[in-house]
């Protein structure tokens, strides 16, 4: 019989990227630079990683340096997507901060002849017996990070750590406030050029013909590209750019488009294509009651737009047959794949950089934008071209997060205690992302000369979350279940990654129909869950809300209040949400009250940003937010057709982290959307008495489902 090995096993990221040297850098200056490949898109991720790093290096945080990611210098850690960031990056970091530590504590003691267990490091000051000293810097070049990382080095016990568990200002946060250029959008290389690519607005149109002769009579244009169906112009300043681009739109004749769905009967349309059916999972209870009445009930959510504030942006300069692009992409290793894909280059003739860009929730346009550059670049004669989407270009031809509709059929016994649960979904897949495939997903490697065909969004395995069905099995301890999953093969509205897949959508269903059965039985929501759960740790978070919201209020005319919960993933950061909303011509949330548990919180402070924002978010999607189209184009691009929430409509959010050092951490970013949205759901159920199964919860939709109820 074998024993199991209890061997040290490297983080998922290091294993990937085990050279030390790759990560961490120290100076005999009195710096260190640490480069993760994860990216900083708003979550505060660099300020927890520089924590972890301090806190193992026994450095001050002043000291470090968090290097941006390039494909030249960085580890490669794919993507930043999914809340992984901490899981990922954060554990690795951690892994090769001890390994470090341990290396120059080895070569203090062979310099001053003491053991290494007598040494200790106070801010990169090594001391032992006697007074002896050294310091990192001193041994800098004495010790070489040159090797791989071992695991054999045990990191602090969570008891022992200074900074990590503690709130720090975030390190990015004083650029922003003092205007010191860290966006994408800010930075001017020298000699810079700008540039505009020419794409129809009716959906699916290719390019047949191109007069360039206005185009080419406005001052300050360099150059007008065109490669089969792309074309663009390059111009000395943006106004000129956007002069050519309007004159050049003048003589663009396009074919017919392909036809878009029927935005009134997405479920129809969802119900009605080719699909790829995937069983995700079954659980068979042991002596089923007997069956006294089923409930079947239909969710659906729109198509939603990723909204960022600023459009996409990037800049790219050619040198020979190599490529330097600055982009504000999640993943800039998958991005270079997709670009040696489509400019036939090897990867090594490509750096790919990043750079923050304002507001990132997943596959937005930022990977087209740095194609469209790349292209234009080719005609600016070495000189670097910057390449900036218009609102209208970002509300039209970015993909968008998946449109769903679910069906859940819920068996109930005489006493409506559930005894079986049919959970089915019909979407598009959702993600496809860059550098994944042996064909790019980037929207102009469609529009080239010899084009790749547009990608069909698909899901990702049920090990990374899933895509369509994440967060679709119950938490809950059902009797039995079968959760099914229709993934789409056609697409004619474009979808790709959006910030939690498919979880928004499923946990919107499942706590909306559970609220429901607890008001048929005449039973509070929150001990309905608590009664249906075996995990202490999600019951502890939904107890916190209800705490925090003093549950439940003492019921007030147009006034609800709603609960919603979900583990995100099933295996990440469990979090409550419970929802106070008032009720007149159009729902407004007044408050959120929240409980989060992500384990070991290393910026607790940033857990509360992180839960806050997706929060907020979750409440324009559950309200406002949706994609228009009529049958040949998308209708809403700009702010005024696709209306999100506004600062004035923001609810008051209130937050309690759980702290659970002794657990390694997890993300937090994406855990609020689904419970926050089925909270406002169920809110407005217990304000109205109507319940709203498609999102986003308008006065219209309130009217159509005050008309369909009994």
């Amino acid at each position: 019989m074998s024993t199991p090995s209890s061997a040290p096993k490297l983080s998922v990221s290091l294993a990937a990227n085990p050279k030390l040297a790759s990560w961490v850098k120290i100076t005999d200056q009195g710096q260190v630079a640490i480069a993760p490949g994860k990216v900083e898109i708003g979550q505060g991720i660099v300020t927890a990683l520089t924590q972890i790093a301090a806190d193992e290096l026994d450095v001050d945080i002043g000291r470090i340096e968090m290097i941006r990611a390039s494909t030249a210098t960085s580890p490669n850690e794919g993507v930043t997507s999914g809340s992984l960031s901490i899981q990922q990056s954060g554990r690795a970091l951690r892994q090769v901060c001890a390994e470090v530590r341990q290396l120059f504590l080895a070569a203090a003691s062979e310099r001053l002849g003491v053991d290494a267990s007598q040494l200790e490091v106070n801010d990169g000051t090594i001391s032992g017996p006697g007074n002896v000293r050294t310091s990192y810097w001193e041994l800098a070049g004495e010790v070489s990070l040159d090797r791989d990382a071992t695991a054999g080095a045990m990191a602090k016990s969570a008891s022992t750590r200074g900074i990590a568990g503690r709130s720090i200002q975030r390190v990015d946060i004083p650029d922003k406030v003092f205007a010191r250029p860290r966006f994408i959008h800010d930075c001017a290389l020298p000699r810079l050029l700008h540039g505009r690519v020419l794409r129809p607005d009716i959906s699916g149109a290719k390019m047949v013909a191109l007069d360039e002769e206005s185009a080419r009579a406005v001052p300050g244009l360099v150059a007008i590209v065109r490669d089969g169906g792309f074309a663009g112009v390059v111009a000395g300043t943006e106004a000129a750019a956007e002069a050519a681009l309007k004159a050049l739109r003048k003589g663009a004749t396009w074919s017919a488009g392909e036809p878009l769905p029927d935005e009134h009967d997405l479920a129809g349309f969802l119900k009605s294509q080719p699909v790829e059916t995937t069983v995700i999972d079954t659980k068979t209870g042991a002596r089923p009651s007997a069956i006294a009445h089923t409930l079947r009930r239909q969710y659906t959510r729109p198509y939603v737009a990723h909204a960022s504030i600023a459009p996409s942006c990037a800049m790219a300069q050619w040198d020979g047959d190599r490529v330097h692009v600055w982009t504000h992409s999640q993943g800039v290793y998958l991005l270079r794949a997709d670009l040696a894909i489509v400019l036939k280059l090897p990867v090594e003739s490509i750096i790919v950089e990043h750079m923050e860009g304002a507001g990132c929730y997943g596959h937005n346009a930022a990977d087209d934008v740095a194609l469209d550059a790349v292209l234009l670049a080719k005609a600016a004669a070495g000189r670097p071209v910057r390449v900036q989407w218009s609102r209208h270009d970002e509300m039209s031809h970015a993909p968008f997060g998946a449109a769903m509709a679910i069906e859940i059929e819920a068996d109930l016994d005489a006493d409506n205690e559930i005894i079986a649960w049919r959970h089915a979904i019909w979407s598009n897949g959702h993600a496809a992302r860059p550098g994944r495939a042996a064909q790019p997903a980037l929207r102009a490697a469609t529009e080239i000369a010899n084009p790749y065909p547009r990608m069909i969004s698909s899901n990702p395995p049920a090990a990374n979350g899933g895509g369509g069905d994440r967060n679709s099995v119950p938490l809950y301890d059902l009797p039995a279940w079968t959760i099914t999953s229709h993934r789409l093969l056609t697409m004619p509205v474009r979808t790709s990654a959006l910030r939690t897949l498919g979880g928004q959508g499923n946990v919107f269903a499942i706590e909306s129909l559970l609220d429901e059965i607890a008001a048929l039985r005449g039973e509070d929501p929150i001990q309905f869950r608590l009664r249906h759960l075996r995990d202490e740790r999600a019951k502890d978070v939904i107890r916190a809300a209800a705490r925090r919201a003093q549950w439940k209020p003492q019921r007030q005319a147009g006034v609800g209040h709603g609960v919603g919960f979900a583990r995100y993933k099933n295996t990440g950061a469990y979090c409550a949400a419970i929802a106070e909303i008032e009720g007149a011509d159009d729902i407004r949330v007044k408050r959120l009250a929240l409980a989060v548990d992500v384990g070991e919180a290393i910026n607790p402070d940033g857990v509360i940003n992180q839960i806050e924002g997706g929060a907020i978010q979750a409440t324009s999607w559950a309200l406002k937010e949706r994609v228009r189209f009529d049958r040949t184009r998308i209708t809403s691009t700009s702010w005024t057709d696709y209306p999100i929430l506004t600062f004035s409509e923001v609810p008051a959010v209130d937050v309690e982290v759980i702290q659970r050092p002794e657990i390694e951490p997890v993300g937090a970013g994406e855990a609020a959307h689904g419970p926050v949205t089925a909270a406002i759901a169920n809110a407005v159920f217990d304000c109205l008495g109507v319940r709203v199964r498609d999102l986003p919860i308008t006065r219209d939709r309130i009217i159509a489902a005050m008309e369909l109820a009994p």
